[in-house]
């Protein structure tokens, strides 16, 4: 938990100061800020499978060592492009491989630590146990984000990448000597049997994930534009409302079952998201941040049972990385898009957007509900 709260720490730093430093400082605009902010979720999608993989194989805790390292690297890249600001097509090509760095350390870590910590905690507490991991991101995001502006306004981006590499480091150091829970190795044949077991979860899980990827790219600017200040608040009232939800309601996927849970605060998640969209005043901006976020709180756990449920015993880091590759997949293509679609129709439209899109989890909530209760009354028959 440790491990994955520092490296979104670092990341929530960046939530606030990115898009303002590509807007401002470098002359972007919106479809730039969602290129680099979606090269992050494609090299998180690129790197899944195979850090599933080396999690599963040669233990959870090398894969988070090997995440860490990669964030001191991503730091030391965003320090790296401020040499080229006089070149703002160089400094972004810079930024966009210390995005893609982050990404894949954020795969690493993320997988690694799931996979510790389901080895730990058994297969009773699954849901719990993605809740509370989930958690630690989140507490670090909120956190991360008042973090970020104040170190931006006061310090400008170098030091954002200083705090990314120097806190990666020191928890390298803290790491060295915790004890390793290695997990049953995996064949290559294997990874056909967990994508089979787990795309419909992930296709699930998938569509409101966009949500949280909107949130992290282009609530900021959003509110900075409508004059909501301060637009940190943004994301920090969406984090803060999931960490209550997930302390409060952490276990209802293991008592409800994922399906359930996950189609209930996927509605909830959804008026959030079309909140924003409305909203006419701050104060309802931002309580549409803290509904969308106590929605979203218990949607990836309620589909990352499912999806743990439904694959092989021996292969939990590789199905977490399938499953979560999906919200990968599903913001690294629609960002750039989205955009796009933003710089004709203005920002607040594609809050409405990932409103609706979200919706589209409901069926596959109610099918993977009914199908799970089709096999139980199978096996009492």
């Amino acid at each position: 938990m440790s491990c994955v709260f520092t490296v979104f720490l670092v990341t929530g730093a960046a939530l606030p100061a990115l898009p303002l430093h590509l807007h401002r400082d470098l002359g972007f605009g919106t479809f730039t800020v969602g290129l680099v902010s979606a090269a992050q979720f494609a090299s998180s999608l690129a790197s899944r499978l195979w850090c599933g993989a080396i999690a599963d194989r040669r233990g959870p805790k090398f894969a988070v060592s090997t995440g860490l390292g990669l964030t001191a690297t991503a730091g030391l890249l965003y320090l790296l492009s401020l040499t080229s600001s006089s070149n703002p097509s160089l400094s972004v090509a810079i930024l966009l491989m210390g995005r893609a760095l982050l990404g894949a350390a954020e795969s690493f870590i993320m997988t690694g630590s799931q996979s510790w910590c389901l080895a730990l905690a058994g297969p009773g507490n699954v849901g719990k146990s993605i809740a509370w991991i989930g958690t630690s991101m989140f507490v670090a995001l909120a956190a991360g984000s008042p973090l970020g502006s104040f170190l931006f306004d006061a310090f400008g981006f170098a030091s954002i990448g200083l705090a990314t590499s120097a806190g990666s480091v020191v928890t390298m150091l803290l790491i060295r000597p915790v004890t390793d829970a290695r997990t049953r190795s995996e064949t290559a044949k294997a990874v056909g049997k967990v994508l089979k077991a787990v795309w419909l979860p992930g296709l699930g899980m998938a569509f409101p994930g966009l949500g949280y990827g909107i949130m992290t790219a282009f609530s900021v600017l959003l509110f900075v534009q409508r004059g909501w200040q301060p637009a940190w608040l943004s994301f920090t009232a969406f984090a803060s409302a999931l960490m209550v939800a997930r302390f409060l309601f952490g276990a209802l996927p293991d008592r409800l079952g994922g399906a359930r849970t996950a189609a209930i605060f996927v509605t909830l998640h959804s008026a959030g998201m079309a909140l924003i969209w409305a909203a006419a005043a701050a104060w309802l901006a931002f309580a549409g941040a803290a509904l969308a976020g106590f929605g979203y709180a218990l949607v990836y756990p309620g589909f990352g049972m499912e999806a743990v449920a439904r694959a092989p015993t021996d292969t939990k880091g590789l199905a977490m990385g399938v499953y979560t590759a999906f919200i990968d997949l599903a913001f690294g293509v629609f960002a750039p898009l989205l955009g796009l679609v933003a710089n004709v129709t203005g920002l607040r439209a594609i809050f409405l957007i990932s409103a609706i899109l979200a919706l589209l989890a409901l069926p596959i909530a109610m099918r993977l509900r009914s199908s799970a209760e089709g096999t139980r009354d199978a096996h009492l028959a």
